[in-house]
């Protein structure tokens, strides 16, 4: 069963434990480290897939066709904030793919980043699809429909060529049958894919280091996790995990995170870490239970340096402030990953591959 992963507490008393499951493993298979039963736990990946729902875009030449750059993949493959730079970014690329918003079915919402959506509210503007923070994976499904020559009314069904091709890949990343991934309907209207909490950790262990994988594979999953690691702002933006610890990681990081409690994280070597909070909190600030369990699976492991850790302490260890903002109380993990492979070794004795 899952196991207590975080416990947040106000004026010394616990008031709320959630509880989740935990996997490091490597690209080459093994399970290094685990709180829980991530190998039984299955779990939606959510917007944590939008890595490898770009991957088609590379691999198949669409990338190449429409011109996107490093900054456009790491937009597509992004949960984006709703900032001018995301949306402006969003706007350009779903001209040049030769799309109209009407083409664009993944709905509105405000943005995510309150300043953003503040200013919108301010100017009397209502916001758009661009805004919401799917707009660019669903741009890039867009411009592979383009590229395949196929109907683009219809590319969020789970049979159009499109997804059928991002079925593939994410068959290959975690060595599934298509029969073994549970298909859902994501909320933007997409389909999204159910694996145990071990396959997608191994996944994204696989996109920092596919030499294992065949081509064309191969060779557009480090086209792909380049352009994330080093435009990190537009994988998501102000005060969001993905991109502060992308920022610090210095491309040592790949991060994504997605609805109801999941997070992941792969490591420049061959390391993919993945965590699925079972109430699935996402939780508002200043608690954000995905983001406390990854950087101490990370911390334990030996892959984040002191300074690191400082800077990203306030996703490690949340405080809990009044209105007035005195703190009050903070949520901390409880869990240790326990005897494990010595991962510090793994993530950079082979960096060369992938």
């Amino acid at each position: 069963m899952s196991a207590p992963l975080v416990e947040v507490a106000r004026n010394g008393m616990v008031e709320a434990i959630h509880r989740g499951d935990v996997a490091v493993v490597h690209a080459d298979g093994r399970l290094l480290a685990s709180v829980g039963q991530p190998t039984e736990k299955i779990t939606y990946w959510r917007s944590a897939a939008k890595p490898l729902q770009a991957l088609p875009l590379v691999y198949s030449g669409a990338a190449a066709q429409w011109g996107f750059t490093p900054e456009d993949l790491a937009l597509v493959a992004g949960s984006h904030n709703g900032e001018p730079v995301h949306v402006e970014r969003a706007s350009a690329l779903l001209r040049r793919v030769g799309c109209r918003m009407e083409d664009l079915a993944c709905g509105t919402h405000p943005p995510l980043d309150s300043r953003s959506a503040a200013d919108l509210q301010r100017q009397g503007a209502e916001p758009t699809a661009l805004h919401n923070n799917c707009s660019g994976k669903h741009i890039g499904m867009l411009a592979l429909a383009g590229h395949l020559d196929v109907d683009r009314g219809s590319y969020r069904s789970a049979d159009h060529p499109v997804q059928r091709q991002i079925l593939e890949c994410i068959c290959h990343f975690t060595g599934l049958q298509p029969d073994a991934v549970r298909l859902g309907v994501d909320g933007c209207g997409v389909p999204c894919f159910g694996t145990s909490v071990y396959h997608l950790a191994f996944a994204f262990a696989r996109l920092m280091s596919p030499a294992d994988l065949d081509e064309p594979y191969r060779g557009a999953a480090p086209v792909l996790s380049q352009a994330m690691a080093r435009h990190p702002y537009l994988v998501a933006g102000r005060g969001r995990l993905d991109t502060d610890l992308m920022s610090v990681g210095d491309g040592t990081f790949v991060a994504k995170g997605g609805a109801s409690g999941v997070q992941c994280v792969g490591l420049r070597g061959g390391i993919g870490v993945a965590a699925k909070i079972e109430d699935g909190t996402d939780g508002p600030s200043p608690v954000r239970v995905g983001a406390v369990v990854v950087l101490a699976a990370l911390r334990q492991l030996g892959l984040l340096d002191d300074g690191q850790t400082a800077v990203l302490h306030d996703y490690a260890r949340p405080v809990l402030r009044t209105v007035d903002g005195d703190a009050v109380g903070a949520a901390y993990p409880v869990f240790d990953l326990g005897p494990r492979s010595d991962t510090s070794r793994a993530a950079t004795g082979s960096a060369g591959r992938g």
